[in-house]
């Protein structure tokens, strides 16, 4: 599988992982604090930034009853419409182009999740690199085919997706043009909690689809990130806030920029430390066998002597015969003078 490339950035097994900070709704309606935002992510690290693009009235419907009001007390969002959700947390299509030039300004990809094809359109007119589709549209087969037209990288968030949903997307998005896929191993739920993450899933997903595959994460804190990326993940989204304290519809599942920074550096060493299978010691090694145990003599002993337990030891370091041979040697004489602290050797035996 060859790296795939958004933006000059090459992604995939043998280069480090690429790390979104996802601004979603945190910019609470202010310009200046999505401004913020921007240079925070640049700042802690990431390597894209990734908005929203999509109004109340492409969402849903404007009413407010039944099943478009979220009653679900598990919900951060419980008590709300739909429609006043979406209201709350859209991104202004007006902001877009300044918040894609901000970031190119910083050397971040700047890149959107589409929610209907006329958002599509409008990205198209930005230059938008790559279309992330979201886990409640990965099985919108309308969308994802204007996507794909494109013949841009797509990136399909997998939550609440079966796998046969999921090879109907893939298939779909192939056929109509997708050449580079990236599937994110998702759980939606907000937040989400470690053990409803699965991410063993990844390997599974990656031999499947034959694509790269990566982690949403909605979970608290960096673990299930590294976690991921020691099990293949190539790609890693969080949601990205100034400060939880604040508020915003994502905040409480959201890194702070320190943390941020903290996600990107450990998912550098995560990834350096998968390596190849490897036995005995590398080259970085070597100069560390002197340490090992070894037989030494602790007294001085005289030509004629027996060795025993009282005048031959395992100790550091390790220029002496190996441990193993220990019981093979005693009893045995020496054949010549030898000081306390001499490595034994086959030449004084016998």
């Amino acid at each position: 599988m060859s790296a795939i490339e958004i933006a000059g950035r090459k992604i995939g097994k043998d280069h480090k992982p690429f790390i979104i900070a996802e601004m979603s709704g945190n910019h609470n309606q202010s310009l200046d604090r999505a401004l913020a935002i921007v240079e925070a992510a640049a700042e802690a690290g990431a390597h894209a930034l990734k908005i929203q693009t999509y109004t109340a009235d492409t969402m849903t419907l404007d009413i407010d009853e039944g099943e478009f009001n979220i009653t679900n007390p598990e919900s951060l969002w419980e008590g709300s419409s739909l429609y006043k959700l979406y209201q709350k947390a859209y991104t202004p299509w007006e902001w877009h182009k300044t918040i894609f030039e901000r970031c190119r300004e910083l050397g971040l990809i700047c890149f959107s999740t589409p929610f209907d094809e006329t958002a599509i359109d409008f990205l198209e007119s930005l230059n938008n690199p790559c279309y992330k589709i979201a886990s409640f549209e990965n099985t919108d087969l309308t969308l994802i085919r204007k996507a794909a037209m494109t013949g841009k990288p797509l990136i399909i968030s997998t939550g609440l997706a079966n796998l046969a949903e999921l090879e109907e997307t893939v298939r779909f998005a192939r056929k109509n043009g997708c050449h580079n896929l990236i599937l994110l191993k998702c759980t939606s739920t907000y937040p989400a909690t470690p053990e409803n993450t699965n991410i063993s899933t990844i390997g599974h997903m990656k031999q499947a689809f034959n694509c790269e595959v990566g982690l949403s994460d909605h979970t608290m804190g960096i673990g299930v990130a590294l976690a991921s990326v020691a099990l293949g993940a190539t790609v890693i989204e969080k949601h990205f806030t100034l400060s939880r304290a604040d508020g915003g519809v994502d905040s409480v599942f959201s890194l702070e920029p320190e943390e941020f920074k903290m996600l990107v550096q450990e998912s550098v060493r995560a990834w350096q430390a998968i390596g190849t299978v490897s036995y005995g010691p590398i080259a970085k090694e070597k100069d560390s066998l002197q340490y090992r145990r070894s037989l030494y003599f602790v007294k001085d002993l005289k030509t004629g002597e027996i060795i025993n337990e009282e005048n031959v030891r395992a100790i550091r370091p390790g220029y002496g015969l190996p441990v193993k041979y220990y019981d093979i040697i005693l009893g045995k004489r020496i054949n010549q003078n030898v000081k306390r602290g001499t490595p034994v050797a086959w030449n004084h035996i016998g």
